[in-house]
């Protein structure tokens, strides 16, 4: 029977597709036919069923089929060998309908078990996103005894928040722990990972630290983002090293913070027919403020403004305003600045009273280690008298009387250097520098009183608690800090009593602190912690404890105890 055409089909649409879809130039070689016919069967009955379906079907002869009633739907066949039968379905490639010779080869191509029936259930191992972010710090975490994963379950934006408020000015303890959190090796969280590395950086610069701050910016990548860029380029115009970050902008302009930042670049690595195009386009275009202009005038035209009069001072510079004065000849003085700006000092291009008193505004805060401000101290004689220069004397002198090994050389300088180290609240670095020194001079009076306290604050303050002096009339409770054992029964006033509950063997950490450490926030709940301390610092004396057990809680028993002992020994906090 001829295939009736069904309704609505059009008579043309077969041969039309099938002249469009082969062409008289497209014709398949033997063997391409038969590594179709035979590997691919399933996939050829599949288009040739859905050639069919999408293709009108090709019309009768008979008028007489086309007035009949359409024939009902017939499932689908697999084209079997042999002629095509009527009814069957047509292909619009001929050739992906004809059947497979009967050859005697096998089903398939490959000589092996169907891989559905053979494979093996895969092993699949679960990572989590979060271990996969690269830690981020200047310190291994065998250094610093915290965890990578410091910041973990914590929101970012608290997080940010806590490192940029917390108060540490008042305790050497607390600085040296929040540079222990800014600075060691921790894996940020999965969401807000850069905005808690910005806050780290901006937090160094807080306390006049550029040179980690710089050292943390490149390990991170500081050309990832303009944010991280303008972090690095202000650290670099501060410790001298701008000449990289200068670099790395002119391969990357789009990074610059601003407009000066190019033209004060582009003159920086030479290319001086550059800066002063830019310049031009930032006069012509007003792009930049009109006294930075002025200044980068002078900087790029010494010549023309050789006889000018000095500009005015700005009150709050930003580093490269700070460095353009510099490079003029008109260096600002940076005691009524940021503490980073301090760091700048540090350079030789500054005087040594300068240097000076950039050491001390530093190591007060604890971004300078004691030895390079006792290097300072020592490296030439005072140059006259009052001020820094009583402290520079007074240190040289002890320090001349510690290398005679006389006691009585030493009980006649030690008062005397010891006010002038609490005149420039530096004790700490003080003690640092001299404890051990001191434990070998055989003392008495008060001086022996004097250097038992300085012990203390030292490192070493526990080995110097098992030798207290006997006319220290605090050294009971004192020693018993330092060794970790306060009781009540020792204290004599309210801060004491604080200090013994939070070392007592039921003290524990408060209730929400605690929440977080069940959380696995660690790093949230030493900086809510830290933050509590100050409160206590100030008279909130609950407040005091639960900051001090805290610490204990989470392993910090060191810090602990060190920031009870400067609290009862630095009275000027």
């Amino acid at each position: 029977m001829p295939t009736r055409q069904r309704r609505g089909e059009s008579a043309g649409a077969a041969p039309l597709m099938r002249s469009a879809c082969v062409g008289a130039a497209f014709r398949p070689n033997r063997l391409l036919k038969q590594m179709l016919v035979l590997g691919l069967g399933v996939a050829t009955s599949g288009f040739a069923a859905a050639a069919t379906a999408q293709t009108p079907a090709a019309p009768a002869a008979s008028p007489v089929a086309q007035s009949g009633p359409p024939s009902p739907a017939t499932p689908r066949e697999t084209p079997r060998s042999g002629p095509a039968k009527p009814g069957d379905p047509l292909a619009a490639i001929d050739w992906l309908a004809t059947p497979a010779p009967d050859a005697g080869l096998p089903g398939t191509v490959l000589l092996e078990p169907p891989v559905a029936g053979s494979a093996r259930r895969p092993e699949v191992t679960v990572t989590p996103l979060a271990s996969l972010v690269a830690p981020i710090g200047l310190v291994k975490p065998a250094s610093t005894g915290l965890p990578v994963d410091l910041w973990r379950g914590s929101n970012a934006e608290a997080l940010a928040t806590l490192l940029a408020s917390v108060p540490v000015r008042k305790s050497p303890a607390m600085q040296s722990l929040m540079f222990t959190l800014l600075l060691s090796e921790t894996r940020p969280p999965v969401e807000g990972g850069e905005r808690l590395l910005l806050a780290r950086l901006d937090r160094l610069m807080d306390l006049g630290a550029p040179d980690p701050a710089q050292a943390l910016a490149e390990q991170a990548g500081p050309t990832r983002s303009k944010a991280r860029f303008k972090r690095w380029f202000d650290a670099t115009l501060l410790t001298g090293d701008e000449q990289q970050a200068c670099s790395a902008l002119q391969d990357r302009p789009h990074l610059a913070p601003d407009y000066a930042s190019r033209i004060f670049c582009a003159a920086r690595l030479g290319d001086w027919p550059t800066a002063a195009l830019l310049l031009e386009a930032a006069h012509a275009l007003d792009l930049v403020d009109s006294r930075q202009l002025d200044l980068l005038d002078r900087f790029l035209n010494p010549d023309v403004f050789e006889d000018a009069p000095p500009l005015r001072a700005p009150k709050s510079p930003d580093p490269l305003t700070f460095r353009l004065y510099e490079t003029i000849g008109e260096r600002r003085p940076t005691s009524n600045l940021p503490r980073a700006f301090a760091a700048a000092d540090l350079r030789d291009i500054a005087g040594w009273k300068a240097q000076l008193e950039a050491a001390e505004r530093l190591t007060r805060i604890g971004a300078l280690n004691p030895n390079h401000l006792l290097g300072l101290y020592t490296e030439r004689s005072p140059a006259a008298s009052g001020g820094i220069w009583d402290r520079v004397a007074a240190l040289q002198r002890f320090e001349t009387a510690l290398e005679t090994g006389s006691a009585e050389a030493v009980s006649k300088t030690l008062p005397k250097v010891w006010r002038a180290m609490q005149t420039a609240q530096i004790e700490t670095a003080f003690a640092d520098l001299f404890a051990d020194q001191l434990a070998r001079i055989p003392l008495d009076g008060q001086a022996a009183n004097l250097a038992w306290r300085i012990r203390l604050l030292a490192p070493t303050y526990e080995t110097a608690s098992h030798s207290p002096p006997p006319s220290q009339g605090r050294s009971a409770f004192v020693a018993a800090v330092a060794q970790g054992v306060p009781t009540q029964e020792l204290a004599r006033n309210g801060v004491e009593q604080a200090i013994a509950a939070a070392f007592a063997a039921d003290s524990a950490a408060p209730r929400k602190l605690q929440r977080l450490l069940d959380n696995g926030q660690l790093g949230e709940s030493i900086l809510r912690a830290m933050q509590l301390f100050a409160q206590g610092a100030d008279g909130n004396l609950g407040d005091l404890t639960d900051a001090l057990a805290t610490f204990r809680a989470v392993g910090l028993e060191d810090t602990a105890r060190r920031a009870a002992l400067q609290l009862l020994l630095l009275d000027h906090r």
